[in-house]
């Protein structure tokens, strides 16, 4: 099956087409020449994950799906939640998000924090969505060079290692994305 991820992120598409395997033929905003800024304009990060999915396929002409995802951080009520790419400005710099995050958590000892990623999904003009948390807390500093966003912040329940510091292999396993592309894959290969 021919899918868009709807996305520019390298690491995102290779994260995923590790998890979806050679069963789904993924392609990216670049392989369908879509050069614009898709618009993510909604409060939550349902709404966005839609936004983006119906943007391709009611102007592409593709099944897609598209995913947004929030760090939620519970002693600063939820935030940066659906704000967390631009939690320190527009320019999107996941250092100075991590910083902001750190310097507000600074005096706070409650590192509890989640990831959650919603997945749309977009066939044929019909949407499903899939949800995938993944719980842990905020290090004190940052640690390890592998992943992006907030990865080097984030230390999931039950490891010693930051999302960071993890192979790719074991993140997939247990990560927000991971888990709600799980579902989405289970999801795709019930149409076949």
């Amino acid at each position: 099956m021919k899918l868009v991820f709807a996305t520019n992120n390298k690491h995102k598409l290779e994260e995923i087409q590790a998890i979806l395997g050679n069963e789904f033929e993924l392609l990216g905003l670049e392989e369908i020449a879509c050069n614009e800024e898709i618009p993510e304009e909604q409060p939550t990060i349902e709404g966005n994950a839609s936004q983006k999915a119906f943007y391709i396929f009611n102007y592409y002409g593709y099944n897609c799906f598209a995913d947004d995802t929030g760090l939620e951080i519970e002693a600063l009520n939820n935030e940066p939640g659906v704000y967390s790419a631009r939690y320190a400005g527009e320019e999107k710099n996941p250092e100075a998000n991590m910083d902001k995050v750190l310097q507000k958590l600074s005096e706070i000892n409650n590192r509890k924090a989640r990831f959650r990623t919603v997945i749309s999904l977009v066939l044929n003009g019909s949407e499903i969505q899939f949800e995938g948390i993944v719980t842990g807390e905020i290090l004190r500093e940052k640690r390890g060079k592998k992943g992006f966003g907030y990865d080097p912040v984030f230390l999931p329940e039950g490891f010693n290692e930051s999302f960071a510091e993890m192979d790719l292999s074991v993140k997939n396993t247990i990560s927000h994305r991971g888990r709600a592309m799980e579902k989405l894959v289970k999801y795709l290969k019930t149409l076949d």
